[in-house]
């Protein structure tokens, strides 16, 4: 390198470039050229000996660029999501509570169980957000995927102050807004079922704490 960097030099050393492009075809021909040059303690151009020990041990390129990774171990909640840079990414729901390997790229979440790769996904930047494939959820929380945090208090307040209200709070105090959800679409469904303005009164089970009449 040494060698082909100060006979290059040499040899444009007197010469004006004005551009970019131009200065590497220079370059490009000063280089076949010095190739091609029989050196006189090998008795042999750099081009043959290549071709003849170099060439025949070359292995193809990558069909796939060098992508830079690195490596997590995690693992997987009981909303079997794991936390990746401050993100939730889900898993199959069957992995909840077991330990992961999360490759990490710019651009992408790949997450591996025993070697075999379960998930992968767009890498995100929203802090305490989730990324959840449809797919991973158990059959139980698919009806809910549609929902989102934005959604239910939007709903909720069309019901009413008190009702954005309950839902905000409920929302609010959970670890993980989706854990609220089961409760928070429970109350919205009451003003569907019963009405929005209290039109129809709302059943209220008799308290279990009640005693029952004796008799006497």
């Amino acid at each position: 390198m040494q060698v082909a960097t100060r006979w290059i030099i040499a040899k444009l050393r007197n010469r004006r470039f004005f551009s970019l492009p131009e200065l590497n075809a220079a370059i490009r021909e000063c280089l076949v050229t010095l190739n091609d040059r029989v050196s006189r303690h090998l008795g042999a151009s750099r081009r043959t000996l290549f071709d003849a020990t170099d060439r025949s041990a070359l292995k193809p390129l990558p069909t796939a660029p060098y992508v830079y990774a690195e490596w997590k171990q995690c693992k997987a909640g009981l909303d079997y999501h794991v936390e990746v840079e401050k993100h939730y990414y889900s898993v199959p729901h069957a992995l909840l509570r077991e330990t992961l390997w999360a490759r990490i790229t710019a651009r992408t979440i790949e997450l591996f169980h025993q070697s075999n790769r379960v998930a992968v996904h767009v890498r995100s930047s929203s802090n305490r957000r989730h990324t959840t494939v449809r797919e991973h959820m158990p059959s139980s929380h698919r009806r809910y995927a549609d929902w989102t945090p934005e959604r239910i208090q939007r709903r909720a307040n069309e019901i009413g102050p008190k009702t954005s209200a309950l839902i905000e709070i409920i929302l609010r105090e959970r670890t993980h807004p989706e854990q609220g959800f089961r409760a928070s679409i429970g109350i919205l469904r009451h003003a569907s079922n019963f009405g929005m303005n209290g039109s129809k009164p709302l059943a209220v089970a008799p308290s279990t704490s009640a005693r029952a009449p004796t008799r006497r």
